[in-house]
């Protein structure tokens, strides 16, 4: 009969390639470590002595009542269970024997073609169509498509590329489809897929939609995490200034979100300037990061940190970059740009730009789209002693009855929308 051990580097070693255990790491979820290891013979006792704290933070953490934050106690649990530290969004841990990934750092992971033309017509229908009618499409593509490729023998890391940007793209669409706990699952499960391929940029991709999804749900703390993780996996591979961008955005707005005012303004400035930088090369799976975004981003950044003129400026130009092909980027940036006109009460304006939203086409299958469209009615509704507003509202609602008909085969009992 093999020996069961209770000792907890024996344990994670034998645990690397399991999904709780990666699950885990790439959420930063400790409690949850604590509570697989705990399960696996490991005495509370021993798991806080091993990292250095009580048993009652053991527990508050493995209870759910606290998540570890500090980097320093990452670091401590990395060595003390020998987790590799780019599971943790760390560097490499003194103890790790020297890197075999580096050798796709130079020149990225290079798809199949087969893969990156579905990510690119993937891509392209849900920009106009939404990712709502898509989603089933993309999870069908990956079960059937790539899954088995990636316990062929014959394969290469590539392949784990492309489930990782696949799976993350599932999991946006699942955010589109109201449905963000299944996102959240397919963005953890997407970064050590990425990490498993040696690419960098592309699990950086993912912490950065980790992090967008986190600023949804209102978790800003755990969005600047995601961020911040973002960005250290930058800095270790080649220079992509539009990543960097996005990755600084981020932070921005989750320091915005916290009421950070003068990180947050640090954090946009640097987003301003890295996507002027050079490139080192075009990463073929990452979603781009325009002009256009990083105004979309600004406005909502500065909207949070009250400087509604700036706001209004940024929010103007990211709909006059959209492109018309873009049906929902575009819905959103004017959503945006009519809730500042209400915040600095020129409802005229705020009127007539919603009379555009009004166009976006009812069949864009975006459950986020018409979530903030209600988000925006909401901050009208005090202002409905207004005519123009009161009539407004009356076309609207018209307009928003027609759209949950044609939404009803995506709207979900937990992610759909009230009537």
């Amino acid at each position: 009969m093999d020996r069961q051990t209770t000792d907890p580097r024996e344990i994670v070693a034998g645990m690397l390639d399991d999904a709780r255990l990666l699950a885990a790491c790439a959420e930063r979820d400790m409690g949850a470590l604590f509570r697989l290891l705990n399960h696996r013979g490991v005495s509370t006792r021993r798991l806080a002595s091993a990292v250095e704290i009580t048993q009652g933070r053991l527990y508050d953490y493995m209870n759910g009542k606290s998540r570890v934050e500090k980097l320093t106690l990452f670091e401590q649990i990395a060595d003390a269970f020998h987790i590799p530290g780019h599971l943790l969004g760390l560097a490499r841990r003194a103890w790790e024997p020297p890197a075999v990934e580096a050798q796709h750092h130079d020149v990225g992971v290079l798809p199949d073609g087969d893969d990156l033309a579905a990510m690119d017509a993937f891509r392209t229908a849900d920009r106009q169509t939404g990712g709502g009618r898509l989603y089933g499409a993309v999870v069908r593509h990956l079960g059937d498509r790539v899954a088995a490729r990636l316990v062929d023998a014959d394969s290469g890391p590539q392949i784990f590329a492309a489930a990782g940007a696949l799976t993350e793209m599932a999991g946006w669409m699942a955010h589109d489809s109201g449905q963000d706990d299944l996102a959240a699952r397919h963005f953890a499960r997407a970064l050590p897929l990425a990490r498993t391929s040696g690419d960098l940029p592309l699990a950086a991709h993912v912490a950065a939609s980790s992090s967008h999804l986190a600023l949804q749900t209102g978790d800003a703390s755990r969005a600047a995490h995601w961020a911040q993780t973002g960005l250290d996996l930058v800095y270790q591979g080649p220079r992509i200034p539009a990543l960097t961008a996005r990755l600084h955005t981020m932070r921005a707005r989750a320091l915005a979100a916290a009421f950070q005012h003068v990180p947050a303004a640090r954090s946009l400035e640097q987003a301003l300037g890295a996507l002027d930088a050079s490139a080192d090369y075009e990463h073929p799976w990452l979603s781009p990061f325009d002009a256009a975004a990083l105004a979309s981003e600004s406005a909502l950044i500065l909207r949070d940190l009250k400087q509604h003129e700036q706001a209004l400026t940024h929010a103007e130009d990211a709909v006059r970059l959209r492109e018309e092909g873009r049906a929902r980027s575009l819905a959103l940036s004017r959503i945006t740009l009519a809730g500042i006109h209400v915040l600095r009460t020129d409802l005229d304006a705020a009127v007539s730009v919603g009379h555009d939203l009004l166009s976006t086409s009812p069949t864009l299958g975006s459950i986020r789209v018409a979530h903030q469209l209600d988000d925006f009615r909401r901050l009208l509704e005090p202002h409905t002693p207004y005519r123009p507003v009161r009539e407004y509202l009356t076309r609207f609602d018209d307009a928003r009855r027609a759209r949950m008909l044609l939404l009803a085969d995506i709207i979900t009992p937990r992610g759909g929308i009230p009537a």
